[in-house]
């Protein structure tokens, strides 16, 4: 899954690719919001470690792995 995080007063977003549910991402930052924790813990397919504070998540864009294309596009 491809995932984007808007962060407060930040020029860019967050984008990584996770082989995590959108459902388990979806989860994972409703249950950081509702229970007021500092963080949001998430972690991409090659190992990072991603910690955002939860205060400064703007949005959440949950979708799916865009496959890389080859060759010419008529």
């Amino acid at each position: 899954m491809d995932i984007r995080i808007g962060i407060a007063n930040t020029a860019r977003e967050l984008s990584f690719e996770t082989s995590q549910s959108p459902a388990e991402i979806e989860k994972l930052v409703a249950e950081a919001l509702e229970s007021e924790a500092k963080f949001i813990k998430l972690a991409d397919d090659k190992g990072k470690v991603y910690i955002v504070p939860s205060a400064s998540v703007t949005y959440l864009e949950i979708g799916p792995a865009e496959s890389r294309r080859v060759g010419f596009v008529a």
